[in-house]
């Protein structure tokens, strides 16, 4: 935790929201849980693979967090997860009802990973092993995270580790910059808010796209974002796992919300993620499509211009 420069969000020792930092303690965790009512969930969800979509800015999704976006021919994976199950171990934890959209051995050359965050639905270290060992020369991630890769088997100058609103480039003309995010960090290994989180704007010649990574929403922190890196002409936002409010409101937005970050980015197109592959919260799984369809019609938001995406599903712009 050495050598990072103090900040608004940094103290020496732990990361934190600027504005409305919410910790939540194992006593409100069994509060949320003791009174739960979550809606049920299908055991499985059918799905038909594909191999990615391709074009100046194509996005391909491969479920929850997961996308393959091709930028300019510049493949990026965000927050890639392929594990069935997204938790400290493999024998129990949430499972996927929904198989991915991309099948692994499908993938086109990876020219980078963008990792925005430590939790495990985000954060998957065997799918990581997997993307390491066949030769992605390259993942960019917040500020802390670099132990996390190291033991999935990236190489040290494989890893580039961002603050929030520092940018690196890629081969074939794309930069990338990472953005803040109104959320937290913790896992197993490490302390609670150890490691920093972040969204990505990703930019080409062509065309822009931006991944906001788990987010609540946070109207300075979207309106920074299109001030100082302009509209996107693709924006991903999370849509789902927003159940209870009172536990979750902190660090996920719900779908309108997220229609309201949409407007805040003036994103040409957004495209809704983080929902229908696994039940990590008490809304039913189709429950953020049926509210992102209110949302846009409250807003006036035409369909097309906020599409919930499903494994398999792709948009090309």
């Amino acid at each position: 935790m050495k050598g990072y420069p103090l900040s608004d969000h940094y103290d020496g020792r732990t990361f934190r929201n600027p504005q409305n930092h919410v910790d939540r303690s194992w006593a409100d965790v069994m509060r949320w849980k003791l009174k739960a009512r979550p809606e049920p969930w299908p055991d499985t969800v059918p799905v038909t693979p594909v191999a990615p979509a391709r074009g100046p800015l194509a996005v391909t999704a491969v479920g929850h967090a997961s996308l393959v976006v091709d930028l300019g021919g510049t493949v990026l994976v965000t927050d890639p997860v392929w594990s069935d199950r997204v938790s400290p171990v493999s024998w129990a934890g949430p499972r996927r009802v929904q198989a991915p959209g991309v099948p692994l051995h499908r993938l086109p050359r990876v020219g980078a990973v963008l990792l925005s965050h430590d939790h495990y639905d985000h954060c998957d270290l065997p799918t990581l092993r997997q993307l390491a060992a066949g030769g992605v020369p390259r993942v960019i991630t917040p500020l802390a995270n670099g132990d996390l890769l190291r033991d999935a088997g990236f190489a040290r100058d494989a890893i580039t580790e961002l603050d929030w609103w520092q940018e690196t480039s890629l081969p074939g003309g794309v930069s990338v910059t990472l953005t803040p995010a109104q959320h937290w960090s913790n896992r197993a290994s490490g302390r609670r808010n150890g490691r920093l989180w972040g969204g990505f704007f990703a930019r080409s010649a062509e065309r822009s796209f931006f991944f906001a990574g788990d987010t609540a929403t946070n109207d300075d922190l979207f309106l920074s974002i299109h001030r100082r890196l302009g509209a996107a002409d693709l924006a991903a936002l999370p849509i789902g796992a927003y159940e209870p409010r009172w536990f979750m409101s902190g660090q996920h937005c719900n779908p309108a919300e997220a229609v309201h970050i949409h407007h805040l980015l003036q994103a040409k197109t957004s495209v809704g993620v983080h929902w229908g592959t696994f039940q990590l919260t008490d809304e039913g799984r189709d429950a953020p499509v049926v509210a992102l369809a209110a949302a846009r019609e409250e807003r006036k938001v035409a369909a097309s211009a906020f599409v919930a995406l499903t494994a398999g599903s792709a948009l090309q712009l």
